[in-house]
């Protein structure tokens, strides 16, 4: 699951958010766990944990999976009518779609971090 890609060119962004990749030598290490970053990365070595970025990703998921969850739960209501209990159902939709936004969200972000050199506290001469 570590492999870099032949050529070792840097992935682009859709690839790096979508696939889990290091924006650095294109590896699938940039994640220990469901969400959570490996502290560095296990093909060339880039450390994950100099990157921050923060709740950027949490904060637009609320509002996206939550209208996705809403209009979902509404629109099948006025449809079917299904009973009450079987809108339980949204419950492991809305884990699903936010554990899956919070990888894209997260892996785009450190990629972004990397592209553009983005640190905190540091003034650049």
């Amino acid at each position: 699951m570590s492999e870099a890609p032949a050529s070792g060119a840097a992935p682009s962004l859709a690839a790096a958010a979508f696939r889990g990749l290091c924006p650095n030598c294109g590896a699938r290490t940039l994640f220990a766990g469901l969400a959570r970053f490996a502290p560095k990365c296990r093909a060339c070595g880039l450390d994950f944990a100099s990157f921050n970025v923060g709740d950027g990703p949490a904060a637009f998921l609320i509002l996206i999976v939550g209208a996705i969850v809403a209009v979902g739960a509404i629109l099948l209501d006025q449809a079917v009518s299904p009973p009450w209990w079987l809108h339980i159902i949204w419950l492991p939709i809305g884990a699903g779609l936010t554990i899956l936004g919070l990888r894209i969200g997260k892996a785009a972000l450190i990629y972004q971090e990397f592209k553009h050199r983005a640190r905190e506290g540091r003034l650049v001469e």
